[in-house]
């Protein structure tokens, strides 16, 4: 099939069997060399959502819901944001409390998200569906699905001017939308840039003044460099634009994106029972939350890298360090087979069981510190606390057994407080 269909590049799903299948097209690799062919693995998530949602049935009406997912799952290594704009972002998985905000509130900060980087990135009107265009700015789904329509009638776009004969799409529209739709190989070379069509005639005025063709100067490095945004001023456009259309040409429809790059999976790392301590992994991260991030190893069971595990240094805030997506080196700490857990640390000089041991040996120095501390204190403060603590632990007894739902703690703290109140009073 590979060689009947010419095929270079297999993607994976990173789901059930998996490794497997990865082990399998490996083997196909080395056996056919010929077919210079190479895989990657791709993430899973959503791809059930899209295969059973409407927007798939309209387009693989014919195909099973299994198969449109195999056709998810590649298209995501083509183009991961035409194809994940496709799918609700909460089905994605976006955090651990995702669930326990107002879903309304969520969903509207993640689609202003997508409209985001939709936008930094910008949309290629003759490839592009109804579900990534509707995410440009200023363009309604209604809008979106005109504008294929109109495609589909009368051919690809020539020039972004067309776009004002697609029904519905007004000046004011296509003011705000211009700049972030682009036209590969059109009549003007500029509509492939994300320079808006209002700001040609200052591209064209700096060709003018440096003798050169608007084609010509476009990717010329040298040139666009020695340029003073200052010259080329204007009532109606100040030194910031004129300075952001100078960067545009020298690198114009550029991909944003960092260069592409995949974890390398060990091999014979397949699952839990596979992991051993202290063995040094390359996973890809899968989730940061406020406690640490989450790591992808192969085993299909994602491992925690601890906030105090994530560097050598303090941090604070783990999404400074890491971020979904990131490609990082891990050391297997821990591996709790029954409870299918993984302790990772990225800190590759641990030691596993090192740290519970020195946390156990220093308990009781910290405990005979805190005596001692407690002991320097004034009698005055040494009685206030005493009574404090008093009053926080008979209640604490008084309560318990219901201290899971925080009634026990909420008494002893108003016990405690009302120690303070007369306290102040005396």
């Amino acid at each position: 099939m590979a060689r009947k269909h010419n095929v270079a590049l297999m993607a994976i799903g990173n789901g059930t069997a998996s490794r497997e299948t990865d082990k399998l097209v490996g083997d196909l690799i080395a056996k056919h060399s010929d077919l210079k062919l190479q895989k990657i693995m791709v993430s899973e998530a959503g791809a059930s959502v899209y295969s059973a949602s409407e927007f798939a049935a309209k387009e693989f009406p014919d195909l099973d819901v299994t198969v449109r997912g195999a056709v998810s799952i590649a298209r995501r290594l083509q183009d991961p944001l035409a194809e994940l704009v496709k799918i609700e972002p909460k089905a994605i998985g976006v955090g651990q409390y995702q669930h326990d905000v107002s879903q309304f509130k969520l969903s509207q900060n993640l689609d202003a998200v997508v409209e985001d980087c939709v936008n930094a990135v910008g949309v290629e009107v003759n490839t592009a569906s109804g579900a990534l265009l509707r995410r440009v700015s200023g363009l309604s789904q209604t809008i979106a699905d005109n504008i294929v329509s109109f495609r589909d009638q009368h051919g690809a776009f020539v020039n972004r001017q067309q776009l004002k004969s697609v029904p519905r799409l007004g000046e004011k529209t296509f003011e705000q939308a211009a700049g972030f739709l682009r036209i590969a190989n059109g009549d003007n070379a500029l509509d492939a840039s994300s320079v808006h069509p209002e700001s040609y005639a200052v591209v064209e005025n700096i060709a003018a003044q440096q003798s050169r063709d608007v084609n010509a100067l476009l990717g010329d490095s040298a040139l666009l460099k020695s340029l003073k945004p200052e010259d080329y001023m204007s009532e109606q456009f100040g030194l910031p634009t004129v300075t952001d259309i100078i960067v545009e040409l020298d690198k114009p429809g550029r991909d944003p994106r960092p260069e592409f790059k995949a974890a390398e999976f060990k091999e014979g790392v397949e699952t839990l029972k596979d992991l051993e301590l202290a063995m040094v992994l390359e996973g890809c991260v899968t989730n940061v939350t406020n406690f640490g991030a989450f790591v992808d190893v192969g085993v299909h069971q994602d491992g925690l890298v601890h906030i105090s595990a994530l560097s050598e240094t303090f941090v604070k805030d783990p999404h400074s360090v890491v971020k979904a997506g990131d490609i990082v080196k891990v050391k297997v700490m821990e591996v709790d087979i029954p409870r299918k857990r993984i302790a990772l640390t990225m800190r590759l000089n641990d030691v596993p069981g090192e740290e519970n041991k020195i946390a156990r040996q220093n308990k009781p120095a910290r405990q005979d510190a805190r005596k001692a501390g407690g002991n320097k204190s004034s009698s005055h403060h040494g009685n206030k606390n005493n009574k404090q603590r008093g009053a926080f632990n008979n209640n604490a007894k008084a309560n318990n057994g219901q201290s899971n739902n925080g009634a026990g703690t909420m008494a002893a703290l108003f016990a405690a407080a009302q120690v303070k109140n007369k306290d102040a009073k005396k």
